[in-house]
């Protein structure tokens, strides 16, 4: 038989996003599924909506909008599926877009999690903004992913189309062992939104498994729906969870090797955005380098949190990572994707 997979869709607001996502799923060729909804505290009759058109979904419902990372979380709790798939509710999805998922991890026990090809709904050949065919990281805690490096998006012609070791796989939409999940300590719901998959996914690389991209299974997804892109709050949440990442899973020696180079490139972006007149930037990264510098006791407790899990030295979670400074290999040095992509072989 097909092992159980639990969908978990959190859901704010959005009639029309989140019934365009229920009607795809239900053409699902996978046979074994649940599916969890959990509302955060949705404002326009969602949850009646849910219960009316699709009978068969589980809801859960908070009482406020915990984001992503909390809702994703109390999904979790009552799912009964073997394995967790984590889904945006902006997204549709090819009908035998989960076999290849639950295969791949069937095959392998080393491998926590894996992610679909994700490509843009409105333009179905271009890559997703939100993940791409996989997600990757420079030693600055600066994230890209196979097929977008920062705004610039790729075509899809078929040039990852190899299932492939990742370093993070994308919350629009990926498949989790519920065993890895809980011993990695679930999502940490300091991050609310934004960059708490990649966090989750460092601290599988700490346990010591794998993450896989799986390009036969495709998503398509509508980027930015519940967030808009060039905003201050996603700037904000953007530089602070990175930062937040940075202090917290890496060993303590090389947190402090790297912050200051880390300030740097935050300086150098500062001052671009004010040449730019993006004041929306500059605020959002402000506000990010206050959090941290008022927040010690959160982020020494959420040390205290990843030392725990932690099986693996840095030297090895490095040897995954892109081994230069992302923003200076494409800006500076003008490097396109494949080079970058290439400059260090995987480990």
């Amino acid at each position: 038989m097909q092992p159980l997979v639990s969908i978990i869709i959190p859901h704010w607001n959005g009639i029309d996003i989140i019934t365009e996502c229920l009607e795809s799923l239900q053409k699902a060729t996978y046979s074994n599924f649940e599916i969890i909804v959990v509302d955060n505290d949705s404002s326009d009759d969602s949850v009646n909506h849910i219960r009316k058109y699709f009978p068969k979904v589980i809801i859960f419902e908070n009482s406020r909008n915990e984001g992503y990372s909390g809702g994703c979380n109390r999904g979790s709790e009552i799912a009964k599926g073997e394995y967790l798939l984590f889904l945006n509710n902006d997204t549709v999805h090819q009908p035998n877009w989960i076999e290849p998922l639950v295969s791949l991890l069937e095959k392998n026990p080393k491998i926590a999690s894996v992610q679909p090809k994700l490509l843009n709904y409105y333009q179905k050949n271009l890559f997703d903004y939100a993940g791409g065919a996989g997600g990757m990281m420079d030693i600055l805690v600066f994230p890209f992913a196979r097929g977008r490096i920062f705004t610039e998006q790729e075509i899809d012609t078929n040039q990852y189309n190899l299932k492939e070791k990742i370093f993070w796989s994308s919350g629009t939409a990926f498949l989790v062992r519920k065993t890895a999940f809980e011993k990695a300590g679930k999502f940490d719901e300091l991050f609310f939104a934004h960059m708490e998959e990649i966090d989750l996914c460092w601290r599988f690389h700490l346990l010591g498994f794998d993450v896989w991209s799986e390009p036969s299974s495709v998503v398509y997804h509508k980027n930015a729906v519940s967030l808009p892109m060039y905003t201050e709050k996603k700037y904000y949440l953007n530089h602070r969870n990175s930062l937040t990442m940075l202090l917290t899973n890496y060993s303590l020696p090389l947190a402090i090797y790297v912050l200051p180079i880390r300030w740097a490139l935050d300086i150098v972006a500062i001052i671009y955005a004010i040449l730019k007149g993006d004041w929306k930037h500059i605020k959002g990264i402000v506000r990010a380098h206050a959090w941290i510098v008022f927040h010690p006791r959160k982020l020494f407790n959420k040390r205290i949190k990843v030392n725990a899990v932690r099986k693996v030295k840095d030297k090895t979670i490095l040897r995954k990572m892109y081994s230069g400074s992302i923003v200076f290999a494409h800006y500076i040095l003008r490097k396109n994707r494949y080079s970058v992509l290439t400059d260090k072989p995987r480990s």
